[in-house]
């Protein structure tokens, strides 16, 4: 360090203490947030840290400095992590007859209070429904208010709350339900329901879970002053320790289930969180396995925020996973994955 520059000197602190944060935040997923609450926000922008860390990696190899070697091996231990934010390539193999589509889909109560300045929300869904024909839907914030059937789905679980305005999970399918039920969240407005649903002679466990907002607001036009960071850090730190509560309810009911589980959703948190490690324990996330680019499922300026998952047991291969971004209609992207049962898995 005694042979940088004044201004390298400076550079190189910032490095240490980016590397310092970068490593914080691979450990974080394995802490509760009860412990760390205000720390576990940490988690939100760890794929900013891993960003900038390339970029430090390319400014010390351009000079020759040896001290690219911090920021290149952040990014090495962090390399798993990576995937989970940005895939170079889909997977995309051909369609056979034992395929079936899974679609998950946070609604936003079908624009029912006009946030999107636009009159046909409900009806753009529906024809978005009937044009992807997914096999199973998994509807959050779902509202009976839209004007309007899916014809095509016989069997279907709706679990509704609320006193003036119900909102809740549904889930539709092509196949039969055998067996439904729900998972109560303590002292949240939000929940879980299940359905076990019968493709041939297979018995699958399908859950449409929807956990603790964070409540922040997507305005691009709002300001962000030092109480109003405050507030969201407060916020944010708030809905982390109800949503690991949350989760860990979620786990241990799918624990008591043996058979084969799709988990559908918006865990209004990142896959780097212990939340979204909680709920997925040993389940595959069908982004990671088939999606491309960053697969940003929620509507925020300037970060790709990815908090919506479909995630399978090991035997379901993911054929094809979809998140439809230019699809407007509410402050969520749908996102749809394409499976196959392999039996010798």
């Amino acid at each position: 360090m005694k042979k940088l520059s004044g201004f390298n000197k400076f550079m190189y602190v910032v490095n240490i203490t980016l590397a310092v944060l970068t490593l914080m935040g691979y450990v974080l997923p394995y802490l509760a947030p009860k412990l760390f609450p205000f720390l576990s926000v940490l988690t939100l922008f760890l794929p900013l840290f891993l960003i900038i860390n390339l970029i430090f990696c390319v400014y010390w190899i351009i000079q020759f400095k040896r001290q690219f070697l911090l920021s290149a091996l952040m990014f090495v231990l962090g390399y798993t992590f990576f995937t989970q934010f940005y895939k170079i390539s889909a997977t995309h193999k051909p369609v056979e007859e034992e395929d079936f589509t899974v679609l998950s889909y946070n609604v936003r109560l079908f624009n029912l209070f006009d946030w999107i300045k636009d009159e046909n929300v409900s009806e753009n869904i529906k024809r978005f429904v009937e044009e992807k024909q997914p096999d199973i839907i998994c509807f959050q914030e779902y509202s009976k208010s839209a004007d309007f059937e899916f014809d095509d789905y016989k069997f279907r679980h709706i679990v509704m709350q609320g006193n003036k305005i119900k909102t809740g999970n549904a889930i539709f399918s092509k196949f039969r339900i055998i067996d439904q039920g729900e998972i109560m969240l303590p002292q949240s407005d939000n929940n879980v329901v299940y359905a076990d649903i019968v493709k041939g002679k297979d018995t699958i466990r399908v859950y449409s879970i929807h956990l603790q907002s964070i409540n922040i607001s997507p305005d691009i036009n709002e300001k962000i002053d030092e109480n109003r960071s405050k507030l969201i850090f407060n916020r944010i730190s708030k809905a982390f320790k109800e949503q690991q509560v949350q989760s860990e309810l979620i786990e241990s009911h799918m624990r008591d289930f043996k058979g084969r589980k799709i988990i559908c959703g918006d865990m209004n948190n990142s896959a780097f969180s212990y939340v979204y490690r909680n709920v997925r324990g040993d389940l595959n996330d069908a982004f990671v396995e088939a999606g491309k680019g960053f697969g940003k499922t929620y509507n925020y300026p300037y970060y790709p925020a990815r908090i919506d998952y479909i995630l399978v047991d090991e035997i379901f291969e993911v054929k094809q996973f979809t998140t439809f971004s230019q699809f407007k209609n509410s402050d969520h992207f749908p996102i749809m994955a394409r499976l196959k049962i392999v039996k010798n898995k």
